[in-house]
């Protein structure tokens, strides 16, 4: 049982930036992996960034179009990340998910309810 709240999306302009947000709730949740995705009706989900923790710290991951604009962040109890999107190109436009995965031999995935970002021309 996971609960996640997503927040920060909104209508930017080409260059603009966007700082999302998601708070989960539920569960342990330090040990766990938490990033987000995103999709537009009709299109194929794809993989923005993601948290992964590890006996050294948490770790990032990212696409490569997210990779030099894009900036992920774990907060130290693990159930808050958030993602500083700056450079917003309006192929940047859709709808953009929270996911938290618990590893093991059978992985879980939990979604968010996701928030909009337009980005204009």
């Amino acid at each position: 049982q996971v609960q996640m709240v997503e927040s920060g999306g909104g209508v930017v302009q080409a260059g603009g930036s966007l700082r999302l947000s998601c708070v989960a709730s539920g569960r342990t949740l330090v040990n766990v992996d938490m990033g987000w995705y995103r999709q537009a009706p009709g299109k194929e989900r794809e993989f923005v960034a993601m948290t992964r923790w590890t006996w050294r710290g948490y770790t990032s991951d990212y696409d490569d179009f997210a990779k030099d604009r894009f900036t992920i962040s774990r907060d130290n109890a693990g159930n808050t990340t958030n993602l500083e999107m700056n450079n917003l190109k309006p192929e940047d436009t859709t709808i953009y998910y929270c996911n938290i995965r618990v590893p093991g031999a059978v992985p879980v995935d939990y979604w968010g309810q996701g928030t909009q970002v337009t980005v204009s021309s």
